[in-house]
């Protein structure tokens, strides 16, 4: 996603996942009991809970479940023991995409995900052979019409964002970069401000993007979706760069 489709992007995967709801909050639960598992139930001092719980909050997760989920991950005895696994592959025209997978059998996680690719006639990749061209990075969307440029570009690079880029039109948004490390700071002196966020995560960015239409885009929505239907998948990124008409076409 980057250019002038990036929000487009953005939002297509949103809406995607609000049809899915239930799906999304049962990804967001388990890892929020993954985190509170590995690194106990205080997001204060434990960052990743932390971001597992915003983005929770993000999907419109009810507080009540996402505390459930914080004290099953941080019961003792006996649970659900999570790993953490990232996929590479390629997809239609050539696109990178990563997948990032929470699962407690990662013999059926990789099965299934092989399969996922080999349906939509793509393939899995080795380690390696496409993460490289992805940076970790915090990314935070705010809706046009919720803050002005002035306001945002000087809380933003006071608080150590690294870009900020402008909407494209009245229905764009405003995309907020940082590193991994200044996310957090930033993310509180938007929200700070009184500024509403649309979406705030820890996400892999392209370093480079590749311009799908057609038949290829078509296929590519088709394999990310299927893909994001896995209950292990927590998220799926790809270099692939779909035009607003392209996406509009899909609805």
């Amino acid at each position: 996603m980057a250019g002038h489709s990036k929000w487009a992007n953005i939002k297509h995967r949103k809406e995607r996942q609000d049809k899915k709801k239930g799906a999304l909050w049962s990804k967001c639960s388990r890892a929020i009991i993954a985190a509170a598992r590995q690194g106990g139930p205080d997001p204060e001092t434990n960052l990743t809970l932390r971001y597992a719980i915003d983005e929770a909050k993000y999907a419109n997760m009810p507080k009540d479940t996402i505390q459930r989920a914080v004290e099953k991950g941080a019961g003792a005895g006996a649970g659900d023991n999570y790993e953490t696994v990232t996929y590479e592959g390629y997809g239609p025209g050539g696109v990178a995409i990563l997948v990032d997978a929470l699962t407690d059998n990662k013999t059926r996680t990789v099965a299934s995900v092989r399969s996922t690719f080999t349906k939509a006639g793509c393939s899995l990749g080795q380690e390696g052979s496409v993460s490289y061209m992805f940076d970790t990075r915090g990314q935070i969307t705010i809706e046009a019409d919720k803050a002005n440029e002035e306001q945002l570009m000087e809380l933003a690079i006071e608080a150590g964002a690294e870009d900020v880029e402008a909407p494209d039109g009245d229905d764009g948004a405003w995309i907020v970069s940082t590193a991994v490390g200044d996310f957090m700071t930033v993310r509180e002196a938007i929200e700070g401000a009184g500024i509403e966020i649309a979406n705030a995560e820890i996400t892999k960015v392209p370093q480079n993007t590749i311009d799908l239409r057609g038949e290829d885009a078509k296929k590519l929505v088709r394999l990310l979706d299927a893909l994001e239907d896995n209950e292990d998948v927590q998220k799926v990124h790809s270099n692939a760069d779909i035009p607003d008409e392209e996406l509009a076409g899909m609805e």
